[in-house]
């Protein structure tokens, strides 16, 4: 899963960031509500986990937003203070799809938001995700670049899915292997070797490049002119 997490508060933004990447899922974290509902309508997620006290934009603003104006249906787990039963209705009819009281376990987090992603997919409803004339469908496995089908293996379609999901965010190394191979990663150069396989399908001749290296970090994926 890909991830993000809008939290004021930065140790439990990092700790559940690090145990969902520990997981082997994708994270990212905004410390605000405004940087938070621009993430979440210019990025591709699979679920958002809000916190309903933020600064900026309280979080009960922001789902309202990200529901009627921007028209996101992405999956939304609101953290909520244990006796806000207030603040648990309205994030309900605000466009929140389920809830956790705080302090919460790690694992209840990661199963509700799992419980989440599976509703959100089921029926062959996965978004078809794009990036510049790039397109991937989860559903059907298809691959075009414009008018230009792409063929994949398994492993470079997972690391390509995945690199579209954060874009134009960048992937560290690390989180990309885990979301591929979890807790069992191979050598560092099978991961290289993915990754040319990716290159050479996605970028052909004469088209400008869209996965960009980031040297000592990772991977992206971005438009032409994308910063």
């Amino acid at each position: 899963m890909h991830i993000l997490v809008i939290e004021d508060n930065p140790d439990l933004a990092a700790n559940v960031c690090d145990f969902l990447e520990a997981k082997g899922h994708v994270a990212e974290a905004a410390g605000d509500g405004i940087a938070g509902l621009h993430l979440a309508t210019t990025k591709n997620y699979d679920a958002i986990v809000l916190d309903i006290v933020l600064p900026g934009m309280d979080g009960l603003t922001l789902c309202r937003k990200f529901r009627e104006e921007a028209r996101r249906s992405t999956p939304v787990l609101m953290l909520t203070a244990r006796d806000a039963l207030d603040d648990r209705v309205a994030g309900l009819e605000y466009g929140a799809d389920d809830y956790v009281l705080k302090p919460f376990a790690l694992r209840e987090l990661e199963a509700r938001l799992k419980a989440l992603v599976r509703r959100s997919t089921s029926g062959m409803t996965a978004s078809v995700l794009q990036v510049g004339d790039l397109t991937l469908d989860p559903a059907l496995i298809r691959i075009h670049r414009g008018d230009r089908p792409i063929s994949l293996p398994p492993i470079p379609f997972k690391l390509l899915e995945a690199l579209m999901r954060a874009s134009p965010g960048a992937i560290k190394r690390e989180a990309l292997e885990r979301a591929v191979w979890a807790d069992a990663p191979p050598d560092s150069d099978a991961l290289r070797s993915h990754m040319h396989t990716v290159r050479a399908a996605v970028d052909g001749a004469g088209e400008p490049p869209l996965l960009h290296t980031l040297r000592g970090i990772g991977y992206r994926i971005a438009p032409p002119g994308a910063h």
